[in-house]
Formats: structure tokens, C-alpha cells, sequence
């Protein structure tokens, strides 16, 4: 009599109860690296619209933008209105009536999935919540929350 090939049963949840230790073991991995890649991003969109905000502002002081247009930048401070300015771009004052463009777009934050970030002023503490409205010298994320390192994200 010939024996039939195939798995008996016991064979069959011992490969499952591996595959689900697997699995157990997997999910917290792709969290933590789920959560990394945010921070990461995070990081990244702040370093940009802060370096866009800082070009700006030497241009602003080298009068490589104009001057004559009101509501693109606190007239004492240099630095721009809103973070529009650095979309939509600040005259240059030169003949061909050209624009600097500073971003192509307001990059979003990850943490809250929008384009809505908090704004310090120059005038404002380096840690307030409060924005005076007067210009954007600095932006935070409003997600709040705790990165790995155990700092929060809105002081970053």
C-alpha cells in the first residue's frame, strides 16, 4: 500500500505558531521604523522652509528683493509676512519684473498631515506658542507628541 504525501496536523500548528511569533515580533519593528521615517521627514520640511526663511532674509538685508512692495516682509525685521511670500515670491525690482521664489511649495507636516505650522516672530521667546502675527522668523510642528529620542516634536 502506497502512503500518501502531506503535512499532518501537528506539522501544521507548529508552522503556524512560527509564523505568528514572526509576526509578533515584526509588527513593533515596522512602527518604530513607520514612526523614524516621520521624524525623519519631519526634520527634513523644517530644515527647508527654515533655510527658505533665511535666504529671504539675506536677501532682504543685500536689497536683492525689493522694497517697494508692502506686505512681503516686516519692514524692521526683514523677514517675511506669511510663508506665501516664499511661495508666490518677492519682487526683485528689476526691469523684466521678476520674481525670487523661495519654495515651489509649503511643505506639509507629517505629524498633522497639513500645511498648518505654528509661527514664532522675530519679537517672540525661542520656545512660545503665541504668534504675534508681525512676520515668520521661525516655524514649529503643532503634532504633539514625543519623538524616539524623548524630546517633543513642537520644540524642535
Amino acid at each position: 500500500m502506497k502512503e500518501q504525501g502531506g503535512f499532518t496536523l501537528l506539522e501544521l500548528l507548529v508552522s503556524i505558531a512560527i509564523i505568528f511569533i514572526i509576526a509578533s515580533i515584526a509588527q513593533p519593528l515596522a512602527k518604530v521604523t513607520w514612526r523614524r521615517t516621520k521624524e525623519i521627514e519631519l526634520r527634513r520640511n523644517l530644515r527647508i522652509i527654515r533655510e527658505a526663511i533665511d535666504q529671504f532674509k539675506q536677501d532682504w538685508d543685500a536689497k536683492r528683493i525689493s522694497h517697494l512692495e508692502s506686505g512681503i516682509a516686516n519692514e524692521e525685521t526683514g523677514f517675511p509676512k506669511t510663508l506665501g511670500v516664499l511661495v508666490k515670491g518677492a519682487p526683485t525690482g528689476g526691469p523684466e519684473d521678476t520674481k525670487r521664489r523661495y519654495l515651489r511649495k509649503v511643505p506639509s507636516d507629517p505629524m498633522t498631515n497639513s500645511t498648518d505650522w505654528g509661527f514664532r516672530c522675530y519679537k517672540d521667546e525661542i520656545d512660545s506658542n503665541e504668534w504675534c502675527g508681525d512676520d515668520v522668523y521661525d516655524i514649529y510642528t503643532k503634532g504633539e507628541g514625543t519623538a524616539l529620542d524623548g524630546t517633543k516634536y513642537m520644540e524642535w
